[in-house]
């Protein structure tokens, strides 16, 4: 196990140069600059600006300048918010997306679960098709449709919870349980049917028909036998799950208006923030390449049979 987790972190380190290399060269090929504005800045403005941060010199010079401050760990100053460090802005960022991502997450997961064995234990029975009539309408209907429904239901008519916003430094559940829900909804839906197939087989497996011929109820066979292996199936999803939740949370933090790295991302790549866009795409696929290295590890961990030597 160790040796493929020391051969993964190796893979990913070359993966992540290639993230990075391709977002640098996107970034500067697209047009416009992070100095265009409807009031045009003097020429003579403009060349000084560009060479303060080093936007005057060739381009591959200005790559191997960036990787070079990269390695000291340094993402660099905004290009638009005045004295302000990338590292400040994801530090200040990170906390509200983070919740979001993990509350999500989890909330689907137990969720999801829940749903998914009670209809496997009810197949075909009413109860059955009404949980995975549900799931699919949950399957179908993107994000940026859940998301305002919520907030003009429950935020603007009723009242109940704030429609959004959120100040930097708060963490307020009222401000954070419609971004979660509507970001937890799909993956809720997703993990219920893979749970429902997935424990439909194992209920049909032998050693399970062993363990209830031996006396043992209901619940206690799938709590000691059933459920670490109806649960593969889920653990396979959570890495590909993880980094959507994470992509997902760019559209919630507009949509509520939250003050996270998803937020920063977009006003960045709007306004040609180089080194912020820069920052906010080595943050995600680090967290991406993590997630996914660590669903491959508990799968390890949870199926005997499988051999990472």
């Amino acid at each position: 196990m160790f040796r493929f987790i020391i051969k993964r972190l190796l893979i990913a380190i070359p993966t992540l140069l290639v993230i990075i290399t391709a977002a640098f060269f996107m970034m500067r090929f697209a047009p416009g600059s992070p100095f265009d504005s409807e009031r045009k800045l003097p020429p003579a403005i403009e060349k000084k600006v560009m060479a303060e941060y080093g936007l005057d010199k060739p381009l591959a010079t200005q790559y191997f300048d960036y990787l070079g401050s990269l390695a000291q760990g340094d993402l660099g100053p905004s290009l638009k918010y005045k004295d302000k460090e990338v590292q400040d802005i994801i530090v200040e960022g990170f906390p509200v997306t983070a919740t979001i991502g993990i509350s999500a997450l989890l909330l689907a997961l137990v969720v999801g679960s829940v749903l998914g064995i009670f209809a496997a234990l009810k197949q075909n029975s009413r109860g059955d098709y009404v949980v995975m009539g549900l799931a699919m309408i949950g399957i179908c209907i993107p994000i940026f449709v859940i998301g305002p429904v919520l907030s003009i239901v429950f935020g603007v008519k009723l009242g109940w919870l704030p429609s959004a916003g959120l100040y930097r430094g708060e963490m307020r559940f009222t401000h954070l349980l419609l971004p979660v829900l509507t970001l937890a909804l799909p993956y809720t839906a997703v993990i219920s049917r893979l749970m429902r197939a997935s424990m439909i087989e194992v209920l049909q497996s032998g050693y399970i028909r062993t363990a209830k011929a031996k006396g043992l109820s209901s619940v206690a066979v799938i709590r000691r036998h059933g459920l670490r292996a109806a649960v593969l199936p889920i653990v396979s999803f959570l890495g590909p799950a993880a980094a959507q939740v994470i992509t997902g949370s760019l559209v919630i933090e507009q949509v509520f208006a939250l003050p996270g790295i998803g937020r920063e991302f977009v006003f960045g790549a709007l306004g040609r923030d180089y080194t912020v866009v820069m920052g906010m795409v080595i943050v995600y696929a680090s967290l991406i390449i993590a997630f996914n290295l660590l669903a491959d590890v508990l799968y390890g961990i949870l199926d005997p049979r499988v051999s990472y030597d």
